[in-house]
């Protein structure tokens, strides 16, 4: 019976610090108490002025797969430059205590792609795109190619019609 209760506090003991050095620094990405719609028309003003998009990732602090896709990007320098020079990012909360309903039903309901969820933004507020961020893993990851290719294909500058005028 010692051994059990032994093998069982070392592995508490173990396993709580491993847990919490996931998470360490991640907790706080999305803020229930957060203005959200101040928050939105304030990134779309600074996106404006910067001439990038606004690129919202919907989910919540709960939400492994959330903080997993923060991490990713944050940890990668190119993935992080192009999300830099092309958006202006906003973590929209959801979760028991805000689900901001009424500006997910303003962005036609992504919720139903699971979460994380990202919706793309022109400067003036408009919804470019919806990414079912599920497309964008692989494994138990995220592809940083298929990341990669996502923010450059809905950056400012891949919709402009002068892209295309020689095809």
């Amino acid at each position: 019976m010692k051994k059990f209760v032994w093998t069982l506090l070392l592995s508490t003991a173990f396993a709580i610090p491993a847990t919490q050095a996931q998470t360490h620094g991640q907790e706080h990405i999305y803020n229930p108490s957060a203005d959200a719609k101040a928050d939105i028309a304030a990134a779309e003003q600074k996106a404006a002025k910067e001439n990038k998009h606004v690129l919202l990732q919907i989910g919540g602090n709960w939400c492994h797969w959330c903080l997993k896709l923060y991490k990713f990007v944050d940890d990668d320098a190119a993935l992080k430059a192009t999300l830099n020079n092309n958006y202006v990012v906003y973590h929209l909360n959801y979760s028991t205590e805000n689900k901001n309903l009424p500006i997910l039903k303003e962005l036609g309901y992504p919720q139903r792609f699971g979460f994380p969820v990202l919706v793309i933004l022109d400067a003036k507020g408009n919804r470019l795109h919806t990414q079912n961020s599920a497309l964008l893993e692989s494994a138990d990851s995220y592809d940083k190619k298929k990341v990669q290719e996502f923010l450059k294909q809905w950056s400012p500058a891949a919709l402009q019609p002068s892209q295309y005028i020689n095809e």
